[in-house]
């Protein structure tokens, strides 16, 4: 095999009447009167090959039954291209290799779908992950690659430079059942006993501090079985760090210099710091979610105390019994069509609404059944308040706060499609916007199970002052933890973390009431190791996976994943999961029992 002197986007006039060797992958190939033109790729890029029949007959021929894909190695003179041709498009588009010998390393059937970027996105993703090969060979899905290689370099770089040192934890972990569902692998050398895929580094990365590492950071790979979406993969990565004596502050200014570093590396942006901070009730209140896309407004307006005496019993009844009223002005809305009106109603219905209560304003008129049970002055506290004009489109939610603001939340973001796709409101992939919601509860009460449950985790420390709540209102708890948001997508989370043992045995015990012999069966090591000297610390947790997504302008994470599981958990690619044998079974000590179908 001849060595290759050149890759496919380097060689320019400066190279002229040099002989070079090239090698690739042939991405077209054209017949222009017995002369055959191949534009071949490598990584790189693309150069044109040149065979001419003229100079050597027999080359001309084997070239003639290349095949698109098939890999070859060239040898040839670099040339100017004759005038006309030259491609400004290309980095080589000025010049040319005249071939003078040809290797062939491998011929290649027909693929199953069209390799260029606009061919690619129009097929079916199941056929793409099926030949995964294939589809990383498009031109976006290497751009996605190096994106990724290069946010995680840079994030290596940052953090070396900040004095954290990259510690890699174990991936076989204890179960510990708190929080998402865990993959679980059977010991063979344990009978009956298991190990579970670990859903983050959170424990090790805290003995770590109590370990005097003082600045740690991983590039972790995490393991959740949880149902799947576009930004959600079962095995994913997770940029982890944990530091000592260092407050929230500290956190936030940590990050916001390595979110200021990868966006200058990769898109050459400089963003501003400090980024805004909004409370998780303001957030809520506002916007109708913890993640908030800053990007457009269409803010929720509470109008519990205007319609507290309302004519409309539907409100009257839920404000009295502790709900709130709620609405958001769709505005340029009044256009909606009934079929857009019932994808709306079928998503309130969807969040636990009876319905989506509206007002439509046209031509200077109130349209709906409602206007007739709304005095003068709640008509005027709603036009004030949500500035209100003709072609607008208010929206209702009544019932308890967190749903309230949940309903008329995902209303927001489906009025903003509806104004994007009619050209009334405009949301650019690059308006970055940042921001830091913070103030979480640390606990919320769970009905089923009757007890309280931590928001983040249960080793999030509360803010100092709401400590005395934790006995008698610990619903109204602060947590010392935090999200990172970015255009409605939560990129990482963190918390300052409790590091007194006698606080954390209170948050185990006498709050989330879990049994002591499950404390120390799943905390017990923890928990001891804080009474030899656990200094105060905190960290995050960041979704490398989802970054990247945003630097490349991707809806999917599965984009920017290598080797992704498609929805139902699945590699299309190698056809996992499978069934294994009897004896693999038996040399774990488990055996399987099948559902029945349905």
């Amino acid at each position: 095999m001849t060595k290759r002197t050149h890759h496919c986007a380097q060689l320019t006039l400066a190279n002229l009447g040099a002989t070079v060797s090239l090698a690739g992958w042939v991405d077209s190939l054209r017949d222009h009167g017995g002369i055959i033109f191949i534009d071949l790729r490598d990584r790189q890029g693309i150069t044109q090959v040149k065979f001419d029949p003229q100079d050597n007959a027999e080359l001309g021929a084997q070239a003639a039954h290349l095949k698109p894909e098939s890999v070859v190695g060239i040898v040839g003179k670099v040339v100017r291209r004759p005038e006309g041709t030259v491609n400004a498009g290309l980095p080589t588009g000025e010049i040319e290799i005249s071939a003078t010998s040809l290797e062939v390393h491998n011929i290649s059937e027909t693929p199953p779908f069209p390799l260029d970027d606009e061919g690619g996105d129009k097929v079916n993703e199941d056929l793409r992950l099926t030949y995964r090969y294939l589809d990383l060979r498009r031109p976006k899905m290497r751009k996605n690659l190096m994106v990724r290689h290069r946010a995680t370099k840079a994030v290596r770089d940052y953090f070396d430079a900040q004095g954290f040192i990259e510690v890699e934890t174990p991936a076989l972990f204890k179960s510990t059942p708190e929080g998402a569902r865990e993959y679980l692998v059977p010991s063979r050398i344990h009978a009956g006993q298991f190990y579970a895929l670990s859903q983050s580094p959170q424990q090790f990365k805290q003995i770590l501090m109590v370990a005097g590492v003082e600045r740690y950071f991983q590039i972790a790979r995490c393991f959740r079985d949880e149902d799947l979406r576009a930004d959600r993969q079962m095995e994913f990565t997770q940029i982890d760090v944990e530091a000592s004596f260092i407050d929230r502050e500290d956190v936030y200014s940590i990050f916001e210099g390595l979110m200021k570093k990868v966006w200058k590396d990769i898109l050459n942006v400089d963003l501003q710091a400090p980024f805004l901070r909004m409370p998780y009730h303001e957030a809520m209140n506002r916007f109708g979610v913890d993640k908030p896309d800053m990007r457009f407004g269409l803010e929720l307006v509470d109008f519990t105390d205007t319609f507290k005496d309302s004519g409309f019993k539907v409100f009257q009844s839920t404000i009295a019994s502790g709900g709130v009223v709620k609405a958001i002005n769709g505005q340029g809305l009044a256009d909606i069509t009934q079929g857009e009106m019932k994808n709306l109603e079928d998503i309130a219905k969807m969040l636990g609404a009876k319905g989506l209560a509206f007002i439509k304003i046209e031509n200077g008129e109130w349209k709906s059944p409602l206007t007739k049970f709304f005095n003068e002055a709640e008509k005027a506290a709603l036009k004030e308040r949500l500035k209100l004009n003709d072609g607008d489109t208010v929206f209702f939610a009544a019932a308890p706060w967190e749903k309230a603001c949940a309903i008329l939340g995902r209303i927001r973001l489906e009025c903003a499609a509806l104004l994007q796709k009619r050209g009334k409101l405009t949301i650019r992939p690059d308006d970055w916007r940042f921001l830091w919601v913070v103030d979480f509860p640390l606990m919320t009460f769970d009905e089923a199970e009757k007890r309280y449950l931590a928001t983040h985790h249960p080793f999030t420390a509360p803010v100092a002052e709401d400590v005395p709540l934790l006995d008698s209102a610990p619903e109204k708890v602060r947590g010392q933890h935090y999200d990172l948001v970015l255009n409605g997508m939560e990129l990482g989370g963190g918390s300052i973390r409790i590091h007194q043992p006698a606080l954390q045995e209170k948050v185990f015990k006498d709050v989330l009431k879990i049994p002591q012999d499950v404390v120390d069966s799943r905390f017990g090591y923890m928990l001891r190791a804080f009474k030899y000297g656990a200094p105060p610390h905190g960290g995050i947790a960041f979704g490398l996976d989802r970054m990247v997504a945003l630097l490349c302008s991707t809806t999917s994470i599965r984009d920017v994943i290598a080797f992704p599981k498609t929805q139902k958990a699945q590699c299309l690619m190698t056809q996992s999961p499978t069934p294994v044998t009897a004896k693999q079974l038996r040399d774990l000590h488990i055996q399987t029992v099948v559902p029945p179908t349905a």
